[in-house]
Order: C-alpha cells, then sequence, then structure tokens
C-alpha cells in the first residue's frame, strides 16, 4: 500500500486523517501524521475523513450530527458499507449515493474538499434520510407518535379482538353449541388467526412496512394486481367493523334505557339513533390525533381489566334467589356436564353459523399491522404483540365459555315464584328441578327469557357488579370501533396513495405530523354509519366474517407465495413460520368463507377478480419487487431451460426474429411490420448496434426510454444494444450471441438501405457483407422497403450520424432534402440526451401496418424454394385483425405450354399446407427481355460502381479490385447480365400485377461469392423498385417451415 505522505496537499483546507475512537475526529492545521492511521498491530486502519467548515457556526446550521466518511482500505473514494446507501427504496426520500465505477476509475486517491465540506467523490450525495422517521413531511417541528409493542400492537390487538362478540354473543354460543364444541369453534379460529398472524409476522419483518398495513403487505408481496383488490375490500372490512362494534355498543345502551323505562322511539330506531351518535362521538376523537386516541384505548384497556376481575369475581359469589331466578347457580358439576353438549335452537342453529357469528371475534390481529406507520420499530413489535394478543384474548375466551358452562343453565323464567318448595319435583322437568326450581312451562314452550339460551347479557347478570360488566362492555364496543375506524383510513390512504384505482386519490391526503388520513376518516365514516342503520348484529357480522376471511387467505398466500419462489430478496427476520403451513392457512380460510355464508364468499370473490382485472388490465406503473415477478422469473428461468431438451420440430417451427431496428422509436415501420407476425406466438429482438463514435453521446437511461416506447406501443419484444465498431461487426455479434437456449433468432430482419448510391462505397460493403454473415449463420433473411422510407429521425429532429449518410427517395430525387433516410439497419443515428425523454419517445406515429387493409391483397412472388419461409409470413400476417380480410396470391414461374399443369401443381401444394391462397398465377413471361427503359435505368444505377478496366491503363484489373472489391468489373458485369435482366424484368411484371396489393413479398436472390457488393445491391434495389406499397425481399434458411403430415 502507497504511503499517504507521498500525496499531493488540498490547497484549500488541510486534512486531518484519524482512527482515534475515544473522541470525535477534528481538523488539524497540520499534515496529518501516516503513523496515526496504524493500528498497534500494525495493520493500517482505514482513515476517517472528517468533513467540516473551519467556522463552528456554519457546522452548527449545517445540523448537530458531524459528516463523517469511512474509506475503505482500498481507495479513499471507496467507502465502507453505510446504511443511507440502501435507503434508496424509500418515498420521497433525499438519500446518499456511492461513488459510482466511473468514479472509482477515473478518480486519483486524492480527494478534494470543497469550501461546503463536501468530498468530491460525493458530488453526487445527497443528506441521509432519518431512519426513524421515514414518514415525516413536512417542516421540521414536534416529532411525530410512535409507539412500543405493547401499546401499539399488544393491547390494540386485544382491545380489537374483545369486543361485542365476547360479551353479547359467546354465553348464547355456548348454549347453542355446548362448551366443548364452543372450544372447538375459539380454537378454530384461533388456529387462522394465528397462522396468519405467523405469515403477517414474516411479511412485516422482511423489510420495513411503512404503512398501509394488510394492503401494503400483501401488495408489496404479490404486487398491485392481488394487492389493490385486497386492500380495497380489507378497507371495506374495517369500516364494517366498526359499524358492527357500534351496534353492539347501542344495543347494550337500549337495553340500559329500557331497564329505566328511557324509550326514544321504538327498539330498532333507538340502536340506530345511539349508532348514529356514537359514531360522531367517535370520529371527533380519531379526529383530535393519533396521541388521543392512544390515550383512550389505555383507558378502555383498563376498564376491560376491571370488569373481568369483577366477571370472575361473580363466578365465585353464592348466588342468591334473584340470580337462581334468572338460572345462575355457581359453579356445579351437574351444569357443566349438562351444557357440554349441543343444544341446537332456531334458523341459526348450527355449528358453521354459530362459527361465523363467532368469528368477528377474532379478527382484530390486524390492528397493530394497520397502524404500522406509527411504531417505533414494527419489525419487533408486529410479531411480538400479535402473538401475544392472540393468546391471552384466546385464553380469556375459553375461561368464558367454561365458566358460563359451568354456572348457568339454559333455560330459566326469571319468576322468583318457581322456586320449589320441599321436595316435590313433580312434573317438573330439566336440570333445574335438582336445583330447586322449575322452568318446566317456558322450557317446554320456548318462552323462557333468562338462561344461557335466551338471555344475551349472561355475562353481565353473573358479574360481581353489574354496572361494572357494563363499563367492560362499552370499553370493548367502543374500543374496537375506534380501533377499526381508525385502521380502515389508513389501509385506504395507502391505497389511494398508489393511484391504482382512479377517482379515490382525492382521499389519499394527509395531514399534520402524522399525516393523518382527515378525508379517508370522513368516507370511512359515511359507510359505518350507513351499516349502522341495518341495526342487526347477527346479519352483520357474517358478512364480515367472509371479508375478514378473505384478508387473511390473501396474507396466508402471500407469505407461502413468496417463501415459493425462492426469491433472493425474501429474507424475513421473523423465522418461526412455514410456507406450507401458510397455504393450508389460505385454503382454510376459502373453505370456511363458503361454509359460513355461501352467497356472501361468491360475492367477496366476484368483486376481487373483477378488481384485479382491471388493475391487470391497467397495468399501473408501480415495481415494487413482488413475488409475482418472482414467480414468472422462475417459470420463465424454468420452461427457457426445460426447452433445451425439446428436438425441434417442423410443425412446431416459429420465425424468431432478430430485427436490426437502431433506436426502435426511430423506425417504427420496421416495428410494426416485424410485430405483425411475431406478436404473442413467436419471438422478436430489436438489435440496437452504437457505433464507438457515439457511445458517449448516449443518454444513460436511452435502454429504459425506449423499452417503455416499445410497452406503450404494445410491442411484444427485447430489446439489445451493443457497441461496435462497425455494422457488420456489430450484427454479427448478435447473429452468433442473441437469444437463450431455445429462444434464439433463426430469422434476421433489415431495413432496405435506400440511399446506397449516394453513399460510402465501405457502408455499402458493409451492408452486403451482414446479409452474407445472416446466410453463412444459417438465418433466414427479410428486408423490408417503404416509399417513403423507414427512418423517421428527421421527423422527430434526431441528431443523425455521420458516419451514415441519409437516404433518398429513388423515385423523386427532387425530394431527396426533404426525405433523406438513414441506413436500415442497427448502425444508426443517435438520440441526444433531449430527445430520449419520455416526452419524446412516448410520441407514436402511425404506420401502414398498424391501419385496416381492408379487402387488398397480399402478393408473394415464390420464385425461389427456400423451405416455406416466404409463405408462412404471410399467413402469419393474415392472422392479424387488420390483415384477416386480406386475400394472400401466389405467383410462381413457369412456362406457357404447362402453365395450367403448374398451376394446378401448385395449388395442391399450398392446400396440403392447409394455407388459405386466393389465386395462383403463373409466371410465363419472365425470360423476356426488359423494356429498354428500365434496363437502362439499371445500367445507370450501377454505372459509378463500373470499373471500366479496359479504359484503365497502367492499372491491373487485379489491383483494382483489390483497392475497390464493391465495383463491378466489365467481366463481372458480363457474366452476370442476364441475371440482372430477369430482375429487371420481373420488377416490371411486380408493378404491373401489384399495384393495389397492401403488401408485396418477393423471393431474395442468394448472392454467389464472386457477386460484387454494388452489383447485389442494385439487384435488391431493382427488385422493389417503383412499388407503393411495403415490399420485403424473404428468404429462408433451405430448411422447411411447412411440413404436409401431422407427424
Amino acid at each position: 500500500m502507497g504511503q499517504f505522505g507521498s500525496k499531493p496537499k488540498v490547497p484549500a483546507h488541510s486534512v486531518h486523517f484519524s482512527s482515534n475512537e475515544e473522541g470525535p475526529p477534528r481538523y488539524s492545521s497540520h499534515h496529518f501524521n501516516g503513523s496515526t492511521v496504524n493500528g498497534g498491530d500494525g495493520l493500517r486502519i482505514p482513515p476517517t475523513i472528517v468533513v467540516s467548515n473551519e467556522e463552528s457556526s456554519t457546522a452548527e446550521r449545517r445540523g448537530s450530527r458531524a459528516e463523517l466518511r469511512r474509506s475503505s482500505v482500498y481507495s479513499t473514494m471507496d467507502m465502507v458499507p453505510q446504511l443511507e446507501y440502501y435507503a434508496n427504496s424509500l418515498p420521497r426520500q433525499v438519500i446518499k449515493t456511492r461513488p459510482s465505477l466511473g468514479i472509482l476509475r477515473r478518480t486519483s486517491e486524492v480527494v478534494d474538499i470543497g469550501m461546503d465540506g463536501a468530498s468530491a467523490s460525493d458530488s453526487g450525495s445527497l443528506p441521509a434520510p432519518d431512519m426513524e422517521n421515514e414518514e415525516s413531511e413536512g417542516p421540521k417541528g414536534k416529532a411525530p407518535v410512535r409507539f412500543g409493542w405493547i401499546i401499539g400492537v399488544m393491547m390494540r390487538c386485544m382491545l380489537n379482538i374483545w369486543g361485542v362478540i365476547m360479551f353479547l354473543r359467546l354465553s348464547w354460543i355456548t348454549s347453542q353449541a355446548g362448551v366443548v364444541l364452543t372450544c372447538v369453534i375459539i380454537l378454530m379460529a384461533v388456529v387462522v388467526t394465528s397462522v396468519t398472524a405467523l405469515s403477517i409476522s414474516a411479511i412485516a419483518t422482511n423489510g420495513r412496512v411503512i404503512s398501509g398495513g394488510a394492503y401494503f403487505m400483501i401488495s408489496r408481496t404479490l404486487g398491485p394486481e392481488i394487492g389493490g383488490p385486497i386492500g380495497l375490500v380489507f378497507a371495506i372490512a374495517n369500516a364494517l367493523a366498526c359499524s358492527l362494534h357500534t351496534v353492539g355498543f347501542s344495543l347494550v345502551v337500549r337495553d340500559l334505557m329500557h331497564d329505566f323505562g328511557a324509550i326514544m322511539v321504538d327498539s330498532i330506531n333507538d340502536v340506530r339513533i345511539i349508532g348514529v351518535v356514537t359514531v360522531n362521538i367517535l370520529l371527533m376523537i380519531v379526529l383530535a390525533g393519533m396521541e388521543w386516541e392512544s390515550k383512550a384505548q389505555i383507558l378502555f384497556f383498563i376498564a376491560l381489566m376491571v370488569s373481568f376481575a369483577n366477571y370472575l369475581i361473580g363466578t365465585v359469589i353464592p348466588s342468591n334467589t334473584e340470580k337462581q331466578a334468572l338460572g345462575i347457580f355457581g359453579y356445579r358439576g351437574d351444569i357443566f356436564v349438562e351444557n357440554l353438549t349441543p343444544d341446537w335452537r332456531g334458523p341459526d342453529g348450527n355449528f358453521f353459523r354459530m362459527f361465523a357469528i363467532f368469528f368477528p371475534a377474532a379478527t382484530g390481529i390486524m390492528s397493530g399491522v394497520n397502524i404500522c406507520g406509527d411504531l417505533k420499530d414494527p419489525a419487533t413489535a408486529i410479531p411480538k404483540g400479535t402473538l401475544w394478543a392472540i393468546f391471552w384474548t384466546t385464553f380469556s375466551y375459553l375461561v368464558i365459555a367454561v365458566t358460563t358452562g359451568s354456572c348457568v343453565v339454559r333455560d330459566a323464567s326469571g319468576n322468583i315464584s318457581h322456586i320449589l318448595t320441599g321436595n316435590n319435583t313433580d312434573g317438573c322437568v330439566g336440570l333445574a328441578c335438582k336445583l330447586g326450581w322449575n322452568f318446566t312451562a317456558c322450557s317446554q314452550t320456548r318462552t323462557c327469557q333468562y338462561g344461557l339460551a335466551n338471555n344475551f347479557n349472561v355475562l353481565g347478570q353473573l358479574s360481581g357488579v353489574y354496572y361494572i360488566i357494563l363499563v367492560g362492555i362499552f370499553a370493548a364496543t367502543l374500543s374496537s370501533a375506534l380501533g377499526f375506524l381508525v385502521s380502515a383510513p389508513k389501509v385506504f390512504q395507502c391505497l389511494c396513495k398508489d393511484q391504482i384505482y382512479p377517482y379515490i386519490i382525492f382521499f389519499g391526503k394527509g395531514y399534520g405530523k402524522n399525516n393523518e388520513p382527515y378525508r379517508a376518516y370522513v368516507l370511512c365514516y359515511i359507510v359505518a354509519t350507513a351499516v349502522i342503520l341495518v341495526a342487526d348484529l347477527n346479519a352483520i357480522a357474517p358478512i364480515i366474517s367472509n371479508f375478514f376471511l378473505c384478508s387473511y387467505c390473501l396474507i396466508n398466500f402471500s407469505c407461502f407465495h413468496a417463501s415459493i419462489t425462492n426469491s433472493p430478496g425474501w429474507r424475513p427476520s421473523f423465522h418461526y413460520y412455514s410456507k406450507w403451513v401458510a397455504l393450508f392457512g389460505a385454503v382454510i380460510s376459502v373453505v370456511l368463507m363458503f361454509l359460513f355464508t355461501w352467497w356472501a364468499a361468491l360475492v367477496t370473490w366476484c368483486i376481487i377478480v373483477f378488481l384485479l382485472g382491471y388493475v391487470n388490465y391497467n397495468k399501473p406503473k408501480v415495481n415494487w419487487g413482488s413475488s409475482m415477478q418472482a414467480g414468472t422469473y422462475n417459470i420463465a428461468l424454468s420452461s427457457s431451460v426445460s426447452l433445451t431438451g425439446v428436438e425441434d420440430h417442423v410443425k412446431n417451427f416459429r420465425p424468431q426474429c432478430l430485427v436490426l431496428t437502431g433506436p426502435p422509436n426511430q423506425r417504427p415501420a420496421l416495428v410494426d411490420f416485424v410485430c405483425t407476425f411475431t406478436k404473442h406466438i413467436c419471438l422478436m429482438i430489436c438489435g440496437d448496434i452504437i457505433l464507438e463514435q457515439d457511445v458517449k453521446t448516449r443518454p444513460e437511461d436511452a435502454t429504459d426510454c425506449l423499452v417503455k416506447w416499445l410497452n406503450k406501443r404494445k410491442v411484444r419484444s427485447f430489446y439489445t444494444s451493443l457497441t461496435a465498431d462497425s455494422l457488420r461487426a456489430g450484427a454479427k455479434q448478435l447473429l452468433q450471441a442473441s437469444g437463450l437456449g431455445k429462444l434464439k433468432p433463426n430469422t434476421l430482419v433489415l431495413g432496405f438501405k435506400t440511399n446506397w448510391r449516394d453513399s460510402a462505397p465501405e457502408s455499402i460493403e458493409d451492408y452486403i457483407s451482414t446479409i452474407y454473415d445472416t446466410f453463412d449463420s444459417n438465418y433466414g433473411l427479410c428486408i423490408l422497403r417503404m416509399v417513403e422510407g423507414l427512418d423517421i429521425s428527421d421527423d422527430l429532429e434526431f441528431e443523425v450520424n455521420q458516419g451514415f449518410e441519409a437516404d433518398e427517395n429513388v423515385d423523386n430525387p427532387d425530394q431527396q432534402a426533404n426525405e433523406e433516410e438513414t441506413d436500415e439497419v442497427a448502425a444508426s443515428p443517435r438520440l441526444s440526451a433531449d430527445d430520449m425523454s419520455d416526452e419524446s419517445s412516448s410520441d407514436q406515429m402511425n404506420t401502414v401496418f398498424q391501419s385496416n387493409q381492408g379487402k387488398k391483397t397480399i402478393d408473394v412472388y415464390w420464385i425461389a424454394d427456400d423451405g416455406g419461409l416466404t409463405l408462412l409470413v404471410p399467413y402469419l400476417i393474415t392472422r392479424r385483425k387488420r390483415w384477416r380480410r386480406c386475400k394472400i396470391r401466389v405467383f410462381t414461374v413457369g412456362d406457357e405450354q404447362n402453365m395450367e399443369k403448374g398451376r394446378d401443381e401448385m395449388m395442391t401444394l399450398l392446400k396440403r399446407f392447409r394455407l388459405d391462397v386466393s389465386e395462383v398465377i403463373v409466371m410465363t413471361d419472365i425470360e423476356k427481355r426488359p423494356h429498354p427503359k428500365s434496363l437502362s435505368r439499371f445500367v445507370d444505377s450501377v454505372a459509378p460502381f463500373r470499373l471500366y478496366d479496359e479504359q484503365q491503363e497502367g492499372v491491373s484489373v487485379q489491383e483494382l479490385r483489390q483497392s475497390t472489391p464493391w465495383k463491378i468489373s466489365d467481366k463481372q458485369f458480363e457474366a452476370f447480365k442476364l441475371k440482372s435482366e430477369r430482375k429487371v424484368r420481373l420488377n416490371e411484371i411486380i408493378r404491373k400485377n401489384s399495384k393495389q396489393a397492401a403488401l408485396v413479398l418477393v423471393s431474395l436472390p442468394v448472392p454467389q461469392s464472386d457477386c460484387p457488393s454494388a452489383l447485389y445491391m442494385a439487384w435488391m434495389d431493382t427488385l422493389t423498385c417503383g412499388l407503393h406499397c411495403p415490399a420485403v425481399l424473404i428468404r429462408g434458411n433451405q430448411e422447411n417451415v411447412l411440413t404436409l403430415y401431422c407427424q
């Protein structure tokens, strides 16, 4: 390692490197001593660069925390790992950035420090975010309220789990199902919630959960397609749960009022009035802020604890005559045995109906998750608080089921006169007879008003002081209602901010230091008020159970899916979970949904499927690194690998195209042409060859912009770019390296070089050599020519690469200045940084391939048998909606004497290929001499590229050919004269027969090794010139791509 002392001085300020850990490093006016960075054992300790200003007041204004940058042993620019460098996934944060590879490579060991105390290597660094408060926005002031695991999670979950069902329905469920089945119901519900709690804990500890609760976890795990629907459903479920507990509170208040003879309207409307007033008061508490809400929850928790103690004390107090008349006799073994078995009564008398009514009492486990943004440490608080809350609430439910089943008989009249005197039990039926009471009359007629099966307020009557249990009921119902009233808007706010669904973004705005969703609070209040008007507890509970079970199903499935995909990003710090247990939780949740209320389950899933379809169709622009993306990758990887073991078969041949488009948005017609026959069925790769001189001017985000352009155009294509010295070198690399396994191109698609006459000879040689390399690589070849050209860089005002000249319109030289087109290949005009902006790349120009072609024809000049690619491509094009009505005509070569026979043979062949061809035309006059004017045009086009060796003096023909290999010698011109005339004649036939065609495909002649590049270029130009529709020169690789047989 080099000595520090050998480095040049820093002129602006002197720097002191120190590894002293006993005090904060500071500036020194002298040069640093190299020994200060050495440990006692001789090892060199990385220096800490202390960056500050000499004026202490300036440093104080910058903040209380000094800027420390610990460099690695490799370089003072190369930093050791820091937390701030990994916080770049947090939303709306200004963060530090580590030095890029470019900076590390081109910067020396000297660290230049400016007046502001920023290192040169840190020029791109920004202030680090406050890791304790990612959600804080706005000016700095009083810190937001943050809760620990006891108050923030455990107590909140316990308050939400304990609710109206426990006080008003659990004793009734015990009478219906019996103690045994009630315990089974409780434990079954706990199994679902416990498994879900484990999944919640795993997901919540796999990275920081900012806000949004269950929605945030599911959407960031499974993606917006599933997260969006379940977030909306879960928000509604929380709003409905708020109304459920408010109705429960209203029922108790109504009964209390009626006991004192206070009746406002009637029993139903009194519940509605009390419920609306209550939810208004709860809304005011919530709007006051999280501090007031948390204080209210603490008071509710204390009230509940006192109420439980009051209940347990009441069970051991000996019953007096009044309580015995109500069916309460204290702990007795015979009562417990009697209540062990079920006694189903009424329309709700079945196991799953009881389960459905009880299940909302277990749904508060998400309360801590729903306010995860207000927790100090969600990763620790959520698992710890949720699991402890489930344990204690389960224990309390079991205690209540056993104690009520041990102390209270099912039927009692409440009439003191029904006490038995003496030992006369004649005509008395039931367990109460043994206890000295005769409730036979009302029990047989089912008119008893008291007892475990008839009175919902058994817990209050069994407790020590009736009014204390009422306080507990009030605390349980109001705390649950308040908790759900807070949870629903928090979830909905996160959903709104993600902008997955339209028209709800308005409700996502937050206010104050805690980013409170006041607008969402009001919306939740409106929904809850509407449901409160139903005023029927038993009708609301099963619906809420379906919504919560659906949420639990998706949470468990999220955990399972994230685990099964084996994504490297799935690293939860909570390890006590199992993917198979999570899958079991998901399946059992769905089963219970349909067992509870099948029609509600069906409606719930229909809503979710509809919302999922909407999100999947709109494809929101979000990237959360979801397990769905990981699963897609796994499937793609597995399928690609499995394809390598599958042998190629002609029936499965697909034209997998490598398209040399350059930047695809400069040649939309070329992209659209290939897309017409590859979309959804074939591989398409857009290749962009970047010349060395264009690398520095290429924007860094060019690839992302071009991929976005392809996606917006709905083109199913990959995009790949590479740097090369020339077009041919780049194309050769793409031909050799593009693709993966069986997903490898077999057809190269080029744009026609329209400006070949005015191009540099080397560029023509490069272009033709690329065609030679294509055939040498056993690829098929397509060359597209458009009348107006392919390149639209002039329209988009792109900078033109001077290495490749602009094209001209061969049919109208006067318009050359306005219709210049560059080489229609990958070595293309480069884009400037401004042109690569999203606004520019989002412009979508329509081409002929995006237009409806009506009943035009696609003319195929199948001159040479190439294996069938010339026929397969037009067939695939006609499968597209815009080309479906076009008719395919096939032109083939034949002699006049056997014209009919040749047509019949071709028709038979095409029928066996199962190709729908409307007409076969045999060209019998192709061997005629072309028109002199046409031939003269061809001769004039190649004249600048001829050697005219008989006119050269003092220079051998061999030397001329070596120095200008693209030129045509007189001998070569004569040798290929007949072939040239055939091309000219074929062009005349094409122009005559295909005036109204929508597309023309012509078999491309295969160049011989001794054919000059300029002559071959002239042949291609001659074959396709003068057409007013797109023309394609196409050639297969001489291997069959069509078959007559089924095997």
